[in-house]
């Protein structure tokens, strides 16, 4: 290099370090953090059928002795831990799902209403976020009556969410938590479930339409018996053309600990023995057919597939999609 040269990219170097670093526009600006999540949506095709998944938030459940049934404390953990989570409070999702059949907008499960968690209850705000009206919706179909399933009915000052829905729930659940005589029995853990149906159905009652499992509820939309959870807690199988979904509802909580576990017993489940062998039935038939399934209590965007592994399964996440 020349002493010319070198003398110029010198010159060049010291006139770029005394320039102020303001010079650059917004350089030193600074922003306010958001201090909450965007909007948890995201949809994807079955056939002709355009989903929309919904999350209304999450709850946190401490870890704790009896959290899974039939399982040690520490190898709870150490399975969280595995799983990259952490092991005192578990945040668990509540995702429901939107289902447009071209003819249909149907609702699968209606979330919190914000009346559970104050990190959870954002069903209609993330609804309005994807540009769907809560007044559009015609059907709403209940998995179960657990809170987190049916309190989202109706908003935190008792009126209806979805006004213009027809209601279908199922048959067992109605007969099992509307029924005052169960509701008297029940132990001191139950009460506030009754208290829930009874609050969230009993204005609508005689316009409720109550289904059996195994049957078509709408074109396209089926009843799957997965009793256990509760007495009468349905899936759903999702049909257009050659694609299906499976939808899970509660058959398995959080797949980091009872996909991994499907011998785990939850405590959320009022029949732990019936609620494995539902488990294990489903996630058969699930990884077999290597159907699609949507989890409701499953990392948001909560859907992909169930893989065998070993004694157990694994919750494989479908790749995010762009496109439709």
């Amino acid at each position: 290099m020349s002493d010319f040269t070198r003398r110029v990219a010198l010159g060049a170097l010291a006139a770029a370090a005394a320039t102020p670093l303001a010079s650059a526009p917004g350089a030193r600006a600074a922003a306010p953090a958001a201090g909450r999540q965007v909007p948890g949506i995201y949809r994807y095709k079955i056939g002709e059928f355009e989903l929309t998944a919904i999350n209304d938030g999450a709850g946190l459940r401490p870890i704790q002795d009896g959290f899974v049934k039939n399982a040690p404390l520490e190898q709870v953990k150490s399975a969280l831990d595995k799983a990259f989570l952490p092991t005192d409070k578990l945040p668990i999702p509540y995702t429901q799902l939107i289902v447009n059949t071209g003819r249909r907008v149907v609702l699968i499960d209606t979330g919190t209403g914000g009346q559970l968690a104050p990190t959870a209850g954002m069903l209609i705000e993330n609804m309005e976020a994807a540009g769907l009206d809560a007044k559009a919706v015609d059907t709403i179909i209940i998995s179960h009556f657990h809170g987190d399933h049916i309190l989202g009915l109706r908003t935190k000052e008792g009126e209806l969410a979805f006004p213009n829905a027809e209601v279908q729930v199922p048959e067992p659940e109605w007969a099992f938590w509307m029924d005052e005589g169960t509701a008297s029995r029940a132990p001191e853990g139950l009460k506030q479930n009754f208290a829930n149906a009874q609050k969230v159905f009993g204005p609508i009652a005689k316009d409720v339409k109550r289904y059996e499992a195994d049957k078509e509820l709408v074109p396209g939309i089926s009843s799957v018996a997965a009793y256990g959870h509760t007495p009468g807690h349905m899936a759903f199988r999702i049909s257009s053309g050659t694609d299906q979904l499976l939808v899970l509802s509660d058959t398995s909580n959080h797949p980091a600990l009872f996909v991994k576990n499907p011998g785990w017993h939850a405590v959320f489940d009022m029949d732990a023995a019936k609620a494995e062998d539902t488990r294990r039935k489903i996630f058969d038939m699930a990884s077999a057919d290597r159907t699609r399934v949507q989890g409701y209590h499953f990392p948001f965007p909560a859907t992909g597939h169930i893989a065998k592994d070993g004694d157990g399964y694994e919750f494989v996440p479908s790749a995010w999609d762009p496109l439709l």
